[in-house]
């Protein structure tokens, strides 16, 4: 069943990506996305150094890679190549200083420790919930920085529920922040801020900015 819900919600979410940007033209959806990833950064409070190795993972058509310049980013996406085929506003070969993966968070692997790597946008959509974020965590490297949006229930009803049925059909992952909270926590790495970036009636939508800690 979690299999197929996946599955159902990838191919929901590359045909959401082309219905809300079939009349956004490009430069001006690039253009206004550029701005919202500053404004995010300063707003969390998040600092990249020159040369920092980043991690952008589940990254979308036009995640934060797109504006960072002067750092080593690999950005991981299993939809990247129908991004790229069925999409106007994403193109590879614009973005020479990254390197694109198309693979889900679960299969990527590297010998990297990453100095930040943010997920945003993307952890209620992965398919195994458990084995993403042990990937994640087991990528940063001490001392570095994982920065996790995620969408999280207000009721207890409406979280049950839509574990239950389809509500949420691109949603796989149904939980509320204290959750998300423990699986970090239990996983080794310190949350430093918890940032309510939206507020909203069923879901908020929260910033975690976790610190990888060392083992005692």
């Amino acid at each position: 069943m979690r299999k197929l819900r996946w599955k159902i919600a990838q191919s929901t979410e590359i045909r959401w990506w082309q219905r809300y940007l079939k009349r956004k033209p490009k430069a001006d959806y690039l253009q206004w996305k550029s701005a919202y990833w500053k404004t995010f950064l300063q707003r969390i409070g998040v600092k990249l150094k020159t040369g920092d190795k980043v991690l952008d993972a589940g990254c979308g058509p036009a995640g934060i890679f797109t504006i960072l310049k002067d750092q080593q980013i690999d950005a991981v996406d299993p939809l990247l190549d129908q991004y790229e085929e069925k999409l106007d506003h994403f193109q590879k070969k614009n973005y020479p200083n990254v390197s694109f993966l198309s693979k889900s968070i679960e299969e990527f692997q590297t010998s990297k420790n990453y100095d930040k790597i943010f997920c945003l946008n993307a952890i209620n959509h992965v398919d195994d919930l458990r084995v993403c974020l042990d990937k994640l965590v087991n990528s940063v490297g001490f001392g570095g920085q994982l920065v996790i949006s995620i969408d999280a229930h207000n009721y207890q009803l409406f979280k049950y529920l839509f574990r239950l049925i389809p509500g949420d059909i691109l949603h796989p992952h149904q939980h509320d922040l204290k959750e998300y909270q423990r699986m970090f926590v239990e996983r080794g790495v310190e949350i430093s801020k918890v940032i309510l970036y939206k507020k909203q009636f069923l879901f908020n939508y929260y910033v975690l900015v976790c610190t990888k800690k060392r083992e005692n």
